[in-house]
């Protein structure tokens, strides 16, 4: 079986904090707290796609990091 992050026929969300940080999710679990659903729930791969395509920025906004 394999693991709820890499089961490439399971159902994924796209988070996003305030940080501007992007996170994939399985959609059968509650999203934790701080975190907002941005896409989905869709394919794992649609859902990498959508975070690839948002987050071309590493940094965390608000970390003191120049963007």
């Amino acid at each position: 079986m394999p693991h709820a992050f890499d089961d490439e026929g399971a159902s994924f969300l796209a988070l996003a904090n305030q940080m501007g940080q992007y996170s994939l999710w399985p959609a059968f679990a509650v999203p934790p707290p701080g975190w907002a659903v941005v896409n989905g729930p869709s394919s794992r791969t649609d859902c990498l796609a959508y975070v690839e395509h948002q987050w071309t920025d590493l940094r965390p906004e608000g970390s003191g990091i120049p963007r």
